[in-house]
């Protein structure tokens, strides 16, 4: 049921003159500010490479969108097939492993991706001289940037979908939104920095030096961000209590004994090993996984905010390749992506406020219509006298639709916050990245196939119509919902 909250959220992501509490002991501030802290380090890495990756893509290989679209479409389909499995496996461990198994896969991953990258662009004439060892390397590449997010995938859910809410869990809503605003603060503000920080790096220094620092100062922060994180773990009683069980597994009847006699022991160990073989592959398919989705009442707004994702309006890494192709300088490129995080970070701190007026619904419904009206300068950009005009009207467009686009995640992720059963929360964030990833891929896919740069404007408004499609599918929710809640009220 919709609720509104009351009450401004502090920094910390509390109310004022509010401390959270976790069953016994308090959380204080301190606390809440390693959580955010060691967050920070774990996205600074992740958005650097999410960023400059476009950039190495064009230079090794120039001139066209290929190698850029080939590495999003690795990527993505490695979320796409191994998104519900990551979704099941967080469900399933306890925190700690999956807090240890996150931060050493994501660090070595972008380790051994920084250091395939500044071999690759470093040794220019590879491609020429030694083609094997040129495809080896960036095979290397794409292999390890699909399983630092993989592993990034990890820490949303864990962090975003089950530390957030079990922290918060006894306390106002308020609580929640104001911690959630936070998380999705320090995402942006990474976005806003790390870029700037690589764009610098690449006008003043090289390319390779970019990749060579993104690689040593993943490996530099990597013990750090666990002894954060851990500090929180262990801080919060609530977040070592044993987990409920999925109902799947609550509802699976106890294994009958194995008292049979011995002409029958052979078949009946057979068939014992063929249905534990049958759960470890129900897990690895994540059938399972996206039948529990389906089932949500939240499950439209989840699909509505996926179709967001079939999008080359945004600072991703093919309008980021398009943009230098047209001739944008890359530290003009990290200040117009910086300034779309500014507009971003000020969507999470308009959220709460709009949220403590009206319901999580209303709020999602407004901010996606809110971002269909300022895209229409990205279609506007289309029919721009010049390239360098275009260019500008395109990156002021998305810029500016920041504020819609990030108000919407936050509201969609509140609804599934709120309406998911706690046993299914991992399982439905696994899954929700997954299709945001299916989008995601679509868009890489159509790029290969529209890999020159002079048609970058069809898939502009390709792009342009799943918005309108994601704000129509939003809008009937939010009218079935409204529509179901004036009858439960009236029946009552």
């Amino acid at each position: 049921m919709e609720h509104k909250d009351g009450g401004t959220a502090s920094a910390s992501g509390l109310p004022a003159g509010s401390s959270l509490c976790s069953g016994s002991p308090l959380l204080d501030a301190p606390l809440l500010r390693r959580l955010y802290a060691g967050q920070i380090l774990a996205r600074w890495g992740a958005r650097m490479w999410e960023f400059s990756v476009a950039l190495y893509m064009i230079r090794i290989w120039p001139d066209s969108l290929l190698f850029a679209a080939i590495y999003g479409v690795v990527e993505t389909s490695s979320l796409v097939v191994l998104g519900p499995v990551v979704g099941t496996l967080v469900g399933r461990a306890t925190y700690l492993q999956v807090l240890g198994i996150w931060l050493l896969s994501q660090s070595i991953s972008l380790i051994v991706a920084g250091t395939s990258v500044t071999t690759l662009l470093m040794y220019a004439n590879l491609r020429a001289t030694r083609f094997p060892a040129f495809m080896a390397l960036v095979a290397v590449t794409n292999v390890s940037g699909a399983l630092a997010a993989l592993s990034a995938l990890a820490g949303t859910i864990l962090i975003e979908r089950e530390w957030v809410v079990v922290i918060s869990s006894g306390h106002p809503p308020s609580v929640r939104t104001g911690i959630n605003s936070v998380v999705r603060r320090i995402d942006l503000g990474c976005s806003l920095l790390a870029p700037v920080l690589s764009a610098l790096v690449i006008s003043l220094a090289s390319t390779q030096a970019s990749a060579a620092v993104l690689a040593l100062s993943t490996a530099a922060s990597a013990g750090l961000q666990y002894c954060l994180f851990v500090s929180v773990y262990n801080g919060v009683p609530a977040l070592a209590a044993p987990r409920q069980p999925r109902a799947s597994d609550a509802e699976r009847p106890p294994p009958v004994p194995m008292t049979v006699a011995p002409a029958e022991a052979e078949p009946t160990q057979a068939l014992d090993w063929r249905a534990r073989l049958a759960d470890k592959l129900s897990v690895a398919s994540g059938w399972e996984s996206w039948v529990v989705y389906a089932r949500q009442d939240v499950a439209l707004p989840g699909v509505a905010l996926a179709f967001l994702y079939f999008t080359v309006l945004s600072f991703g890494t093919l309008m980021t390749a398009t943009l230098d192709w047209k001739g944008i300088p890359a530290y003009v490129i990290s200040l117009a992506r910086g300034f779309s995080a500014i507009v971003g970070i000020g969507a999470t701190l308009l959220y709460p406020l709009v949220h403590s007026r009206v319901t999580t619904l209303r709020t999602g419904l407004w901010s996606i219509w809110m971002q269909w009206c300022c895209l229409l300068l990205c279609v506007a950009s289309v029919w721009a006298a010049t390239g360098v005009a275009s260019a500008w009207m395109l990156m002021a467009g998305v810029a500016t639709s920041r504020l819609g686009l990030w108000t919407f995640d936050l509201a969609v992720l509140q609804l599934m916050q709120d309406g998911v059963p706690d046993h299914e929360r991992c399982v439905v964030g696994g899954v929700q990245n997954a299709l945001q990833s299916v989008f995601d891929l679509l868009t890489y896919v159509v790029a290969i196939v529209i890999s020159d740069p002079k048609d970058f404007s069809k898939m502009i408004v390709l792009s342009f119509s799943l918005v309108t499609c994601a704000a129509v599918m939003y809008t009937v929710h939010a009218y079935r919902a409204q529509k179901a809640a004036c009858t439960s009220s009236t029946s009552t």
